[in-house]
């Protein structure tokens, strides 16, 4: 294997490497995040949708105040650290974490303090989401902490303490939830807003729990990175001020890009309901129960797609970074080549694969009904758009181009703003999934055209892997569907047990084709790399 392979193949397996830790935290926690869904939906009875509403409009609060609360410094860290570390300059790094925690422990409480003071604002029309905004605050005041020491740690290029301390948060926080929605709704027959309220309360018992796990590993990890401050050059000089300009610089757009889902979803939470009650002559509630469907129901369940996503930007942010500090731009192109390749090729299936077993899955999580399979189909298919979203701007932000991606956020926002109203007119609940949709298209698209001009990756052979990879995802889809359809005809789906047969059928008769054929074809090989050869012969696939 001549160098540039060599380095080809190393590139890959460090993205897999941390892509795979990241992605074993995420999903877990999401999973369980959604799966905590169904006994806590039916202990709420006939409030179900009403307070799934309530945690929505609530949560999407709550992020938008999280990311300005972190002021995107976790982000910024974990990239200027893994830029210092790759020039041998470990010490800058841990300076800008001591640094950074001290700025994380102010903003914290800031951030905390103004949520709870403007939740009367905030809350709008409903008087209902006061107390869970007050809730959400402890979290906002202590969870900076621990993302800051998360992105330590990725600076590192070390993903298994991250993967780690979210599973342990998601299992903490989903206890709470489940104890306190148990305890006041069947054993007190309390209120459901009470009840709510406990239940985003269980965000702050989560980062504690996860900053407990995370300073375990800091101590652990102590004499190494004193070793490795000790063999650092000490050619570099940087002043306490200019550590804090260098984080607060870098930080600024790490608020607005991570904060971009959060937008689309928050332009939906304020303009929705207005619009529809402008069309639609229901009651208050109602129009709350439809934004439930999309706004938390099946959000909640494609969130675990979108995740995929999720854990490749923040394994590909330092590697990019590193690349970039270095000035090699041969390995700035195959990193961009290897990101897109592996997104495409988990994320594609998954989000095709999630809108083929929609209907029964979405019964699993909330009981049988339509309207919600329906949307989370398209949601399944809208998965995608939001990955690809998430997967570009994480590569602009590791090279650098953070006012690029900023650009095209804004320029993806607007064009979801022009269209939210006649989408919503059009196709009613389904409209701001499709406005979202189509924002997000011009976002992606500016975002693909500028790294193919300016990193000149190699754009074809991504091309050529896209279609594959498209074309055999939709033969996947149908195949999945097919089975859900006609088995569905034997097994009345809208009972759960039922429905847990067909949406496990599909799912792995559609996972063993997609894989089979991606082997078979050697795509999985060129994707993931030499080492699932292996794995290809063992299964007598090639």
């Amino acid at each position: 294997m001549n160098n540039n392979n060599q380095q080809t193949e190393n590139s890959r397996i460090s993205l897999l490497k941390g892509s795979a830790w990241m992605t074993l935290g995420s999903i877990f926690s999401r999973v369980l995040g959604a799966i905590y869904i169904i006994p806590w939906y039916a202990w709420m009875g006939a409030h179900g949708n009403v307070a799934n509403a309530l945690t929505a409009k609530s949560y999407n609060i709550y992020s938008l105040f999280l990311i300005i609360s972190t002021a995107g410094i976790p982000g910024a860290v974990a990239k200027q650290v893994a830029k210092y570390n790759a020039i041998n300059e470990y010490g800058i790094g841990r300076k800008l974490f001591k640094h950074g925690l001290f700025l994380m422990m102010i903003f914290g409480v800031v951030s905390a303090f103004v949520m709870t003071i403007a939740s009367p604002i905030l809350a709008g029309n409903d008087s209902r989401q006061i107390p869970v905004l007050h809730s959400l605050a402890l979290a906002v005041l202590i969870i900076p902490i621990l993302s800051i020491m998360r992105g330590y740690f990725q600076g590192y290029n070390d993903m298994m303490p991250s993967a780690l301390s979210q599973l342990v948060e998601q299992i903490a926080r989903v206890a709470w939830m489940l104890f306190t929605a148990y305890l006041i709704m069947q054993v007190q027959h309390g209120s459901y807003l009470t009840a709510v309220i406990q239940s985003n309360l269980a965000a702050a018992v989560g980062a504690f729990f996860g900053i407990a796990l995370l300073v375990l590993f800091l101590l652990k990890r102590k004499s190494n990175d004193d070793k490795l401050i000790l063999s650092s050059n000490n050619e570099i000089e940087v002043s306490t001020q200019s550590l804090f300009k260098e984080i607060i610089g870098q930080s600024v757009p790490f608020i607005i890009i991570d904060s971009g889902i959060t937008f689309f979803q928050l332009m939906d939470q304020y303009t929705f309901h207005p619009i529809m009650n402008n069309l639609v002559h229901v009651s208050y509630d109602q129009i709350e129960s439809w934004y439930a469907l999309f706004g938390l129901n099946a959000n909640k369940l494609i969130m675990v797609i979108v995740s995929l996503a999720t854990a490749m930007a923040m394994t590909a942010i330092p590697l990019l970074s590193g690349a970039h500090a270095k000035k090699d731009y041969k390995d700035i192109s195959r990193q961009i080549e290897n990101t897109l390749e592996l997104f495409l090729f988990f994320m594609i299936p998954a989000s095709l694969g999630m809108a083929a077993v929609s209907v029964p899955v979405y019964t699993i999580f909330y009981g049988a009904d339509p309207l919600g399979a329906n949307i989370l189909f398209l949601s399944g298919i809208a998965a995608m758009f939001l990955g690809a979203f998430t997967i570009l701007m994480a590569i602009l932000q590791g090279l650098s181009e953070n006012g690029l991606a900023i650009k095209y956020l804004l320029i993806g926002i607007i064009i979801k703003s022009i269209f939210q109203w006649p989408a919503i007119k059009l196709f009613q609940v389904y409209g701001p999934l499709i406005s979202t949709i189509i924002g997000l298209i011009f976002t992606i698209s500016f975002a693909l055209m500028h790294l193919r001009i300016k990193y000149k990756y190699n754009y074809k052979r991504t091309k050529k892997i896209f279609i594959a990879i498209l074309i055999i995802s939709l033969m996947m889809f149908m195949l999945s569907l097919i089975f859900v359809v006609i088995a569905g005809k034997l097994l009345n789906p809208e009972h759960r047990i039922n429905a847990l047969i067909l949406a496990t059928g599909g799912s792995i008769i559609g996972g063993l084709f997609y894989f089979y054929i991606t082997f078979k074809l050697k795509l999985a090989q060129k994707v993931i790399g030499n080492k699932v050869e292996r794995l290809a012969k063992k299964l007598h696939i090639c």
